[in-house]
């Protein structure tokens, strides 16, 4: 057992029902499982019943729904190994901008963000039947919050989502507009915020908060010109202050402490996180995806990593300044075991290390000083295929932000995965006063700015436009699920990247499609334009 359990949104021995609620039948009536006369009466019997809401959050945030928000972008590509991870295209659609409604990580996603909204509803009619009180109306509010949330990250994806019905409907849903899911998100945040915790704690921490329901609610003003056409920058800044000014957050003061294997409560800087435990609160596998075999020992882990993640060099170059702690979170060139002197040495032939290799000495042995390369290099372009030789498997950088952890006997993680947090904050406030929000403080989104390049040991700057904002704000956000959003809004979503292999420019696929599979259950449905 490891000291991971304490930080998740339950308190005592009511960790484990958290736990257990990820092998919930979504569809199973909870009514069957707990009833008025039985349950709900005290914080933690309440917290017991919201389980298998965050629980299902876990389950695809780090995957399905990552995958559609990183690698369709210039920060993150899958690569295939000599057939190795190909999978049938479904990584390469998303980095080339070719998916169809058939995509599985488009099918996974919807389907986890529309039984998140289910769960939710099913849970809010239970709370219905229960006693009046402080705990009734806190943890009401709490799950109107996390359906918010759902929708929100679902609307983010696939644009005109259907407004499920309330929990006994028969009713088969259509499509509403953005702007209609845009003012039922803002509508139910706002309702939900006065009877939400203000307190952050570790009681608190996995649950939102009213910080939680500010920081939605400036994510959704900041992209409001994408999602209804109409700019609310001064809504944006007002949710953000509201944060600020509440000081119940600061920057931590190592940068890489927010997404460390021991993150949680006690990093003030984490405004809602996914909790996760390597062991019993599965799904975070960013270390598997991301390292190398031969970094097992490096990292002093009890699996073999996969080595399928890189990002894109174009990305990479961002990270221009030496003294950046944030360059702390890739992995490049030539590598080395943690005491920094020890080379990662690999006992191969000649080739081994190239499977290109034509002299007669193919099969003499060499020593290779493992060393990744920052350029990709493809032998079968169409199949974003590296080799599997050693050369091959060196290519690319590596993302190492949620630290691998040596504890976990399985390939997953215990680090929280963090969707919410402070800098977040202070460069959305800042992007909104340089799109024309007002700010009744006086805030200048340089000053903003430099508040976190100073926690980055970087020098202060002395302007701050767009663009720069763009560029410090790839440097701070890398590999945290914001990318894809990020590009949108600033425009540069139909841009080249990809070493010049992302080339479509089809404005349509700024959303997603609903999956096939959700348009033959419901025939109410339309397919978004263009698929």
């Amino acid at each position: 057992m490891t000291t991971k359990i304490i930080r998740l949104p339950l308190a005592g021995a009511l960790t484990a029902l958290l736990f257990s609620a990820g092998c919930t039948d979504l569809d199973a009536p909870i009514e069957s499982e707990y009833t008025p006369s039985n349950f709900l009466t005290t914080p933690e019997q309440f917290i017991a019943a919201s389980g298998p809401v965050y629980s299902q959050m876990r389950d695809e945030v780090a995957k399905a729904y990552w995958n559609l928000q990183e690698l369709s972008t210039d920060e993150a590509v899958i690569v295939a190994r000599n057939g190795n991870y190909y999978d049938g295209a479904r990584y390469q659609q998303l980095s080339l901008h070719t998916w169809d409604p058939q995509n599985q990580f488009v099918r996974t996603a919807w389907e986890w963000g529309f039984s998140g909204i289910s769960t939710c509803n099913r849970t809010l009619a239970l709370f219905q039947n229960t006693a009046d009180g402080d705990f009734k109306t806190q943890f009401t509010a709490e799950l109107r919050t996390m359906r918010a949330l759902y929708y929100y990250l679902m609307m983010d994806l696939y644009g005109n989502i259907p407004l499920v019905p309330e929990f006994g409907s028969a009713e088969q849903p259509t499509n509403a507009t953005r702007q209609q899911v845009f003012e039922y998100i803002e509508s139910e945040l706002k309702a939900a915020l006065p009877n939400l915790s203000a307190t952050v704690s570790a009681q608190t921490y996995g649950r939102p908060t009213q910080g939680t329901a500010q920081a939605l609610l400036a994510k959704l003003y900041l992209n409001a010109e994408v999602y209804i056409g109409q700019p609310r920058y001064t809504e944006a800044i007002a949710a953000c202050n509201a944060i600020i000014k509440g000081k119940k957050y600061s920057l931590a003061a190592n940068y890489l402490d927010v997404f460390a294997v021991e993150n949680g409560p006690q990093v003030a800087e984490i405004i809602f996180a996914v909790p996760f435990d390597a062991n019993l609160a599965q799904g975070n596998m960013m270390s598997r995806f991301a390292l190398h075999q031969q970094m097992k020992d490096k990292f002093g882990l009890l699996f073999t990593p996969s080595n399928a993640s890189l990002t894109w060099p174009e990305f990479y170059a961002l990270y221009k300044e030496p003294t950046d702690t944030r360059n702390q979170q890739w992995l490049a060139g030539k590598q080395y075991l943690n005491d920094g002197r020890t080379p990662i040495l690999i006992a191969t032939t000649k080739k081994g290390l190239d499977s290109r290799y034509t002299g007669a000495d193919g099969n003499a042995a060499i020593s290779y000083h493992l060393e990744l390369s920052d350029r990709l290099t493809f032998r079968d372009a169409a199949k974003f295929d590296v080799g599997n030789d050693e050369l091959g498997k060196a290519q690319g950088t590596r993302n190492i932000k949620y630290y691998p952890d040596k504890s976990s006997t399985s390939r997953d993680q215990g680090n929280d995965l963090v969707l919410f947090r402070y800098a977040d904050v202070l460069l959305m406030k800042a992007e909104a006063i340089l799109r024309g929000g007002q700010d009744p403080d006086g805030a200048t989104a340089k000053d903003l700015v430099n508040q976190i390049r100073t926690r980055a040991q970087v020098p202060a700057l002395t302007t701050v436009d767009l663009p720069t904002l763009f560029e410090e704000r790839s440097r701070e956000m890398a590999w945290e699920g914001w990318r894809r959003n990020d590009l949108i809004r600033f425009g540069k979503w139909e841009s080249v990247w990809g070493q010049g292999m992302k080339t479509n420019a089809e404005t349509y696929r700024r959303i997603y499609p609903i999956p096939t599979t959700e348009l033959t259950l419901n025939g109410q449905l339309k397919q978004n334009t263009g698929y």
